[in-house]
Formats: structure tokens, C-alpha cells, sequence
């Protein structure tokens, strides 16, 4: 019982003592800098050896200009631990508060001269002092002889950072690829690092230090890492074709599989690069005995051409895919090429029936897995959406639904089953759908559910006739039907008929990307002017910020107004999911780092 009350007593102790640190630094962050001192104050009589109570003393001292009080106090506790050389830093610190540069520079300089390089905990303890403090040169310092000293010790992460932010690129580089053999699983962190000082431009400055430094240690040490390295570097540039040849060196001495060149070829597709696509999957048929991943190249390349294919290319298309299934035949193992071309047939050449018999007969005639057979009901049910067969579209989405529960393909069924009820103007029960995925299922679709039930709720609330919102359903349904032209028309309708009214920043929206479909920009970018303009504060905003200075970038030639626009996006929406990819092209535009 004694020894409960002893616990229960000492961490009564802890917490109040938390509790008291906490107010401390929150009267600190407030710039009640008295208040902070008494609480300090009371938490270093009791624990007068506890560093940050000692630290938060002077501080507060320090910023009330009783500059006295705190070296009083920094000298005491250096008198007391000579060999805590923290304290040098600090005092030297204190000098530089008061403009007595030279009197610093003496204290960092006897820290520097005075510090165990053997030590480690003293190495990280004060170059971590030094960083505080901004003083990188000395941090530098600290941390090189430390490792110098101690070959088994690594201060990688730490000399990289600050070699980054004294603009020393190269040195920076060769930490952060060091930290990559030592510890692999560092690669994501180092990328996104790395990714922070090069863009998409070959000559930028970092960009070739990169390369520079990446060749260089090839040659010296042929690790397979740098090979790696400078395929990821080539990506970035969209240089696809070179990452190519990395890739197929990596594949030649790994023998690892074709994994990483098919992923490369998706890559190339996603960047609208087809030729290099095409070129990378031509080598995994020609290089592969695998059915499986040349049916997989099949599918990647044939899916990517028409998508980008014009109508005088759909014969073309469609000898390909016949082609294919001469060659691997049409059974379960080329389910996925067979739905494809059931998709490509309906939705680019119109034949919604023949589609919707052919699907029909992989369900009767092929002993197919729940997967796959779930995979043809979606497609049928996409194309019945299609040819405004609603009901029966809800049926095989219901399916999907039931047969599949809590997987990916169950929660995008649901999802589609939201979409299809409101296409056909059933909006309450459209509503009732996405509010269970917006907090059950993945990111991509809970954010695609969360946008499709704000449509409806704050469309919903003006207007309780739904007037507005039944044309605009009306619009999206004839845009999933690639009736681009007759969509713009309906927006249209809902600018010239509900003008004012909530969902006008929307119908704006939903056009201008359908204009930019048709190449028609001007009245693209139009559209996005007067969203920013006239709902500047609507969530759509950073949307129209970012697509209008894409247009910009890559149409109308005018980085200027590109990069006005990336700036209010970093400054102004810093939660936009556009803000990653607005500050990586207003740095490449601006030819320099923004912090």
C-alpha cells in the first residue's frame, strides 16, 4: 500500500509539472513573457537540474531584456557541468541577443574547440544546439567530426539538411544517397527531400548536380541504387525514355521481373508521353515468355491509345484487340483485354447492345472468379448507365455490392449506385449512399463521394424544387456519355436560367473542363476568370487558381500569370491538394526555392 501511495504521489507529480510546462509555453508563444518566467520559475526551484526548466527561465528573461538575470544564471549552471558545453552555445546565443557578435562567436568557438568528438551523445546533443540557433557552419562542423571520429556513426540526415539550406547542393546529395545504403528504408523520404530542389526542367541547377553526382558514384561503385536513382530523377524531368534505359540495365543484372518497366510504361501514360509508352511495352513483349505480363502490356498500351485515339482510329483499335484474342484467345485469363473492348465498343463506338451481349456471354460461358465476374457486372452496369438504363444498371451495382463486401470494388459499386440515382433526379437516396462512404471507404472515393453529396445538400437547401440540380445532373450524365457538346449547352442553360444562384460556380466549372476537352481555351479560361472573380471564396476557387494556370503554362504561353496564380494557392490555400504540385511549378517558373 505504501509503495501505491508512492507511485500515485510521484505521478501526480509528472503530470502537474507537464500540465505547468505546458501553460508556460503557450504564455511564451502568447508573448506574456512575466507570466511564463513565474511558472518557470516555480518548476526550476523544484526540479532546479531539469535542462528545459533552466532554458525556459533564461528565455523568458531574455525576452523581457533582463539580460543580467539570465547570465547570472547560464554562468551558474555552467560552473556547475563544465563538460555540458550546451551551455556555451547558449551563452553565446545570449551575446547575439545583445548585438556583441565577437563576444558569441568566442563561446561557439570554445564549444567547438572543447566538445569529445567520441562522444556521440555529445556530438547530436550539440550540433542539434547549434541548429537551434541557425548556426550551421558550426552544426556542420560538430556533426563531420563526429562522424569522421566514429566510422560506425551517421549523421547523414542531419549534415544533408544543413548542406541543403546552406545551398550546398552536391554535398547535400551525396548525404542523403549515403543515407540510402545505409538505411534503404529511407528511400520515400529522401525522394520527397530531394524532390524539394529539382523540377521538371533537365538544366536546372539541381537537376544536373543530381545527375552529376549520380554518374559519378556509378562509376567509381556500380550500385544497382544509382541506376534506380537516376531513373526516379529521369521521371521527374518526364524524361521517360531515359528512365527506359535505366530500367532495362536494373532489369538485365536483377532479373527481378518486368514489374517496374510496366509501371514505368503506365507513368509515361498518365504524362500523356504514348510514344515512350509504347516504345517501353513493345520491349516487355519482345523481352518476356509470361502470358500474363504480355497481357498485361497488351492491356496498358490498347487502353492508353484509345483514350488518345480520334474517331478515323477506332478500325485501327478494334483489328488490334481482335489481333490479341487470335493470338491468347478469349478465356478467363484475358477477362480484363475482354472487358476493355466490351468499353471501347460501347462507349467509343456507340454499340451499347453488342457490348451488353458480349459481357452477357463471359458470365454464361466462363467459369469466372467472384473478382471477375463482379469486374463484368460493373462494366455492364457502366454501359447500361450509358444507354440510361438506370434500373438495370442499379441491379448489377447492387451485386457487386453484396457479393464483394468491404472490398475496393464493393465500395465503388456504392459509389456508382449514388452517382446512377442522382442521374436520374433520386437525390435523397443518392444522399444516403455517399454519407456512408464519405467516412468508410477509401480516400479517392470518400472524396469523390464528399463532393458529389455537397453538390446535392447545398443545392438542395435554396431550392427545394431541385430545378437547378436536375439540369446539372443532366449535364454530367450527358458529359460520362461524352456528349461534350450537348453538356456545355446544358451548363449553359443553368448560367442563363439560375443566374445567382449556388450552383453557378459549379455549372462555370463542369464547362470550362469540358472546354478544354474541345481545345476551346479562351472560353475555358473565361469560365475559370469568373469563378475567381465571383466566388472567391467558394470552395472551388483553388480549383480554377490551378486550371487556369495550367492554361497559362501550357497553352497561352504567360508563366507570369501561371505563377501569380500558383502563389495564391501556396500562400492563401495551403490545406488545397494542389498545393504539392502549385509550389513545385511556381519554383520552376520562379527559377529558384520558395520556403
Amino acid at each position: 500500500m505504501r509503495f501505491l501511495l508512492i507511485f500515485i504521489f510521484l505521478w501526480f507529480s509528472v503530470s502537474v509539472s507537464g500540465q505547468s510546462e505546458q501553460l508556460a509555453k503557450n504564455y511564451m508563444q502568447q508573448g506574456s513573457y512575466e507570466k511564463a518566467l513565474s511558472v518557470y520559475k516555480k518548476l526550476y526551484e523544484n526540479s532546479p537540474n531539469r535542462i528545459n526548466y533552466i532554458l525556459g527561465v533564461v528565455s523568458s528573461h531574455q525576452q523581457l531584456e533582463q539580460f543580467e538575470e539570465a547570465e547570472v544564471i547560464l554562468n551558474l549552471q555552467l560552473e556547475k557541468n563544465p563538460n555540458n558545453l550546451l551551455f556555451l552555445v547558449e551563452l553565446g546565443h545570449h551575446f547575439e541577443l545583445q548585438q556583441k557578435k565577437e563576444l558569441a562567436n568566442q563561446y561557439y568557438q570554445k564549444a567547438i574547440t572543447g566538445f569529445d568528438e567520441n562522444n556521440i551523445n555529445q556530438v547530436f546533443s550539440l550540433g542539434q544546439t547549434f541548429e537551434k540557433y541557425s548556426l550551421l557552419d558550426q552544426a556542420a562542423i560538430i556533426y563531420e567530426r563526429g562522424m569522421k571520429a566514429n566510422p560506425g556513426s551517421s549523421f547523414n540526415v542531419q549534415l544533408a539538411k544543413i548542406y541543403g539550406e546552406q545551398g550546398k547542393t552536391e554535398e547535400m546529395l551525396e548525404k542523403y544517397l549515403s543515407l540510402i545504403l545505409e538505411q534503404p528504408n529511407y528511400r520515400n523520404v529522401v525522394q520527397r527531400n530531394i524532390s524539394e530542389y529539382i523540377n521538371e526542367d533537365p538544366e536546372n541547377e539541381a537537376n544536373l548536380a543530381f545527375k552529376k553526382v549520380l554518374l559519378k558514384r556509378l562509376q567509381q561503385n556500380p550500385d544497382i541504387l544509382y541506376n534506380e536513382m537516376l531513373s526516379w530523377l529521369f521521371v521527374q524531368q518526364k524524361e521517360f525514355k531515359k528512365a527506359f534505359i535505366q530500367e532495362k540495365a536494373i532489369y538485365k543484372r536483377t532479373e527481378q521481373g518486368l514489374d517496374n518497366i510496366l509501371n514505368l510504361a503506365r507513368t509515361a501514360i498518365q504524362q500523356e508521353d504514348l510514344k515512350s509508352a509504347t516504345l517501353i511495352l513493345n520491349y516487355v513483349l519482345e523481352s518476356t515468355a509470361s502470358k500474363d505480363l504480355k497481357l498485361k502490356a497488351h492491356k496498358i498500351i490498347l487502353k492508353a491509345e484509345t483514350e488518345t485515339a480520334q474517331q478515323q482510329d477506332y478500325q485501327k483499335i478494334e483489328e488490334k484487340y481482335k489481333q490479341v484474342f487470335e493470338i491468347y484467345g478469349k478465356s478467363r485469363e484475358t477477362i480484363g483485354l475482354q472487358t476493355d473492348y466490351a468499353h471501347f465498343i460501347a462507349f467509343y463506338q456507340d454499340r451499347k447492345k453488342e457490348a451488353i451481349t458480349f459481357l452477357k456471354r463471359l458470365l454464361k460461358e466462363l467459369a469466372l472468379s467472384r473478382f471477375q465476374s463482379a469486374r463484368v457486372k460493373m462494366e455492364m452496369a457502366d454501359i447500361l448507365v450509358l444507354d440510361q438504363k438506370f434500373n438495370q444498371a442499379l441491379i448489377y451495382y447492387t451485386q457487386v455490392q453484396n457479393t464483394l463486401k468491404n472490398n475496393f470494388l464493393a465500395q465503388d459499386a456504392r459509389f456508382k449506385v449514388a452517382k446512377t440515382s442522382y442521374y436520374k433526379g433520386d437525390f435523397k437516396w443518392a444522399q444516403t449512399q455517399l454519407d456512408v462512404l464519405k467516412s468508410s471507404a477509401t480516400q479517392l472515393i470518400a472524396n469523390d463521394a464528399m463532393e458529389l453529396s455537397l453538390i446535392i445538400s447545398d443545392n438542395s437547401f435554396e431550392d427545394s424544387t431541385q430545378t437547378a440540380l436536375k439540369i446539372f445532373a443532366r449535364g454530367d450524365l450527358l458529359t460520362f456519355q461524352q456528349k461534350n457538346q450537348e453538356a456545355i449547352s446544358v451548363y449553359e442553360q443553368i448560367l442563363t436560367d439560375h443566374k445567382g444562384e449556388k450552383i453557378e460556380d459549379e455549372a462555370f466549372f463542369r464547362q470550362a473542363q469540358l472546354y478544354e476537352k474541345e481545345k476551346m481555351y479562351d472560353k475555358a479560361k473565361l469560365n475559370y476568370q469568373k469563378i475567381i472573380e465571383f466566388y472567391p471564396t467558394d470552395i472551388l476557387v483553388d480549383d480554377a487558381y490551378y486550371a487556369l494556370a495550367n492554361l497559362y503554362t501550357s497553352v497561352y504561353n504567360e508563366p507570369e500569370k501561371a505563377k501569380e496564380l500558383y502563389e495564391r494557392i501556396i500562400f492563401n490555400h495551403a490545406n488545397s491538394i494542389y498545393y504539392v504540385d502549385a509550389r513545385k511549378k511556381y519554383r520552376m517558373l520562379r527559377g529558384d526555392a520558395i520556403e
